[in-house]
C-alpha cells in the first residue's frame, strides 16, 4: 500500500502538507476564528456555524489537519446552537480531556491528530451512546459522500 491510500494518513499528510510545527507556523494555516477555536480552545456563537443545520450525507473532517472525526449519520439536532455527534467515526480519532475552566467540570474533545480544539462531549445524547459531541462548526471542514479522495 501507497502512504497515499494509507486510510491512517489524514487529506492534508497525503498531500504532502505537515502537520505545523510551531504557533507561528499554525497561524499561517490556519484563518483567525480556526485558530481561535483550534489552538486557543475557544468557542463560536451559537447559532453561527456554517454546519449547524446540514444535513448531507458525509463525513467531517478537522479543519486543522484534515482527519476524518465524524460521520454525518450520526449527526443529529439537538437544539444547542452547535453540530452534534452521537459518536466519533472511531474512538482513536479524538481525545477526551478534563476541562475545569469557566468554573465547571467539562470534558474537552480535541482532534487525536494535531491536538485541535472541537469542542465538548456531554453524557446527555441520544442512543445508542448517549453522548452528545458538541462541536464548533469552524472546527471542522466537511466532505459530502461521494466526494472523498
Amino acid at each position: 500500500m501507497s502512504d497515499a491510500d494509507d486510510p491512517d494518513r489524514t487529506a492534508q499528510e497525503a498531500a504532502g502538507d505537515p502537520l505545523p510545527e510551531t504557533e507561528a507556523a499554525w497561524r499561517e494555516r490556519l484563518d483567525d476564528e480556526e485558530y481561535r477555536v483550534l489552538r486557543e480552545a475557544g468557542t463560536e456563537r451559537p447559532y453561527s456555524g456554517e454546519h449547524v443545520d446540514r444535513d448531507d450525507d458525509g463525513v467531517y473532517r478537522c479543519a486543522g489537519c484534515g482527519a476524518v472525526l465524524f460521520d454525518a449519520e450520526t449527526k443529529f439536532d439537538a437544539h444547542c446552537g452547535w453540530p452534534s455527534f452521537w459518536d466519533a467515526v472511531d474512538e482513536s480519532a479524538v481525545e477526551r480531556r478534563p476541562d475545569h475552566s469557566m468554573g465547571m467540570e467539562r470534558t474537552e474533545v480535541v482532534c487525536a491528530t494535531c491536538g485541535g480544539h472541537l469542542g465538548h462531549v456531554f453524557a446527555d445524547g441520544p442512543e445508542p451512546t448517549g453522548e452528545r459531541f458538541c462541536i464548533n462548526s469552524v472546527a471542522l471542514d466537511f466532505e459530502a459522500a461521494g466526494d472523498e479522495e
